[in-house]
């Protein structure tokens, strides 16, 4: 992992105005080869640039021609589509009943952290999680309510991506999915265990209940999109596919040596 004065370094260098800047337009849909003309500041220690760049660039991407190409396509989707919808559930759907669905999933989404925290023996979180999942699921009405929030007992974000990096799983090459966006090979086959381990505790029978009834299953991606801040192109920088995986890359480390 980069030393903290390389990644501040680093994130100063890429989210700063006039470090760089392009010398000539970058391609047609923004995206493509964001390095390919660079004229840098006079005034810059190219040597420690190119040092404290090196992390961000050296994340295994084997098929990065291939992921930009869903990275712009998940871009265009969010614009065109996805937000559209979230905008219209946030204008119809009163604050308090958006709140009482995010709890709900949050309290669904509890099996699997805490199937995780056993298998990384995380004893503390472990409790934390179980007593989340008895207070919620009962004083909290299936989930609507957090009281288990305000006892002191904060939520704990496990998936056994994590847990096979704590085994010492590799990450593997850098994946850029398809709507759901950064990840590797390690996490999206994580992603699929957590989706089975959901499935089959079956909680309150929402997940048998989804096989008849997909709008259960289409509220939940609404309601998790509309609780992600990000949105694509915000950071206004030619770069952003490299950051999205660089902070990618380094918040999952920092995740598995917790």
């Amino acid at each position: 992992m980069a030393k903290p004065f390389h990644i501040a370094l680093l994130a100063a260098l890429l989210l700063g105005s006039g470090t760089v800047h392009a010398q000539h337009p970058i391609d047609e849909d923004g995206f493509k080869q964001p390095m390919q003309h660079l004229e840098f500041n006079p005034g810059l220690d190219q040597r420690e640039f190119e040092r404290s760049s090196l992390n961000a660039l050296q994340v295994y991407d084997p098929l990065e021609s291939w992921n930009r190409r869903v990275y712009h396509f998940n871009y265009r989707f969010d614009e065109w589509v996805f937000l559209p919808i979230v905008d219209g559930y946030r204008y119809v759907t009163p604050t308090l009943v958006q709140k009482g669905v995010s709890n709900f999933f949050s309290n669904l989404g509890d099996v699997p952290n805490l199937v995780n925290s056993l298998l990384q023996f995380k004893g503390k979180r472990s409790l934390q999680t179980t007593g989340r999942l008895l207070l919620n699921t009962t004083v909290g009405i299936a989930g609507l309510w957090d009281p288990a929030t305000r006892m002191g007992l904060p939520k704990q974000n496990e998936d056994f991506g994590q847990t096979l990096g704590f085994y010492g799983t590799p990450a593997g090459p850098y994946l850029m999915l398809p709507l759901l966006g950064p990840s590797n090979l390690r996490d999206t086959g994580g992603l699929v265990v957590d989706f089975n381990v959901e499935f089959h505790a079956n909680l309150l029978n929402v997940a048998e209940a989804s096989r008849s009834h997909p709008e259960i299953s289409l509220l939940e991606v609404v309601d998790q999109r509309s609780t992600v801040n990000f949105r694509y192109g915000q950071l206004n920088s030619p770069f952003e596919y490299e950051k999205l995986r660089f902070f990618y890359n380094e918040s999952r480390k920092l995740q598995i040596a917790e």
